[in-house]
């Protein structure tokens, strides 16, 4: 290998072991009351939980050990592979239909979620693609019209599930890796402009998207419909205070706040653990991005620190998203709040993100 290999980075191990436990502990307390209720077993969210944590923790070390160039030999092969499960999941009696969305496959007992993946491989794909063509990155048409074509192509992909919150994060942090790569101001400018009337167009095409942005603005106004997860999120961070009423000890996961262990786990977080418990899983996050920065500041090459890039501005805009939502800050989206949420696809892609990023860090100057 052309770079040294040092220790991977720590601190990252820590925050990212440290959310996945916090994550663990609060499953069970979220899901406890509503398992027992439909599968006779108070364990049941929190043993699959444990399962996939189990499996991302061995594929996290595992990928560590990996030289990050090899995901850029494998991005394109992987890529098309996530393009061509994006498609089968919208054939009837392959898909699975969950919430409205036909977003799973069906693997034995469990499923996979596509559009979680590609977010991953869109990444590494991109990564490679803004390192080869750095000196075409401020032409538009040479550098930026081909990146943002096949972002949207597969936000296209996804957004016929419909999935909007998956396909916001996955172009929101493509956005980020070409800004950071150089593009021009003024290409964002016009495109912003664009993307901007686009996503009203998406809003205003679905009347629930609709619903969604008004129950935001003033949940009240339907408190038993399209405000009603965000009222009940508000009536568990309320009690909380500042020490909460104590693990295990919730009013709303007692089938008030909907699947409590899933997008709004962070509503029974901290009106169990209050103030200090959300701050302190918030601190975590805020450490784990600033190793993640200090990485990609560090990466040898440009793949390496676009691949940071990608995978930390992923995690922080899921972050910022989930809690935004939790809190009443921004319209209900089902983004899960990272290692913290129920949800094997999105539990396993972030840990193997994680162990991506160690790998860089074994390569970082700092």
């Amino acid at each position: 290998m052309p770079y040294k290999k040092s220790n991977p980075d720590f601190i990252l191990i820590i925050a990212a072991l440290g959310l996945l436990a916090v994550g663990l502990i609060m499953v069970y307390s979220a899901s406890a009351i509503w398992a027992d209720y439909k599968f006779n077993d108070s364990f049941f969210f929190a043993k699959r939980q444990l399962l996939f944590a189990g499996v991302g923790i061995l594929a996290m070390f595992f990928i560590m050990n990996i030289d990050y160039w090899t995901w850029r030999s494998w991005a394109k092969i992987l890529l098309i592979i996530c393009f061509v499960l994006l498609i089968l999941v919208l054939v009837p009696g392959i898909g699975m239909v969950r919430n409205g969305s036909r977003s799973w496959i069906g693997v034995g007992a469990f499923s996979i979620q596509p559009s979680e993946f590609m977010k991953l491989a869109m990444i590494a794909f991109l990564a490679k693609f803004l390192s080869e063509r750095q000196k075409y990155i401020t032409s538009f048409k040479m550098g930026l019209l081909p990146a943002l074509a096949l972002v949207f192509t597969a936000f296209g992909f996804i957004m016929l599930q419909p999935d909007l919150g998956t396909g916001t994060v996955m172009t929101g942090t493509c956005i980020v890796m070409i800004f950071v790569s150089g593009a021009r101001l003024k290409h964002f400018a016009w495109l912003g402009l664009l993307g901007a009337g686009g996503f009203v167009a998406l809003i205003a095409s679905a009347p629930y998207r609709i619903k969604r942005i008004t129950s935001f603005l003033d949940p009240w106004q339907d408190p038993l419909g399209s405000g009603f997860q965000i009222i009940q999120s508000l009536y568990a961070i309320g009690p909380g205070g500042l020490f909460g009423l104590g693990l295990g000890q919730s009013r709303q996961k007692f089938f008030y706040l909907p699947e409590p262990q899933t997008d709004f786990i962070f509503a029974i977080l901290s009106e169990e653990l209050g103030f200090i418990g959300g701050s302190f899983v918030i601190l975590l996050f805020a450490l784990l991005l600033w190793r993640g920065i200090r990485i990609a500041l560090g990466a040898p090459d440009l793949y390496g620190s676009f691949l940071a890039v990608g995978i930390i501005a992923m995690v922080a805009i899921q972050v910022m998203i989930n809690i935004g939502v939790v809190t009443g800050l921004m319209p209900v989206t089902g983004i899960t709040l990272p290692f913290l949420s129920y949800g094997g696809s999105s539990l396993t892609l972030m840990l193997m993100a994680i162990g991506v990023l160690l790998n860089i860090s074994r390569y970082s100057r700092y």
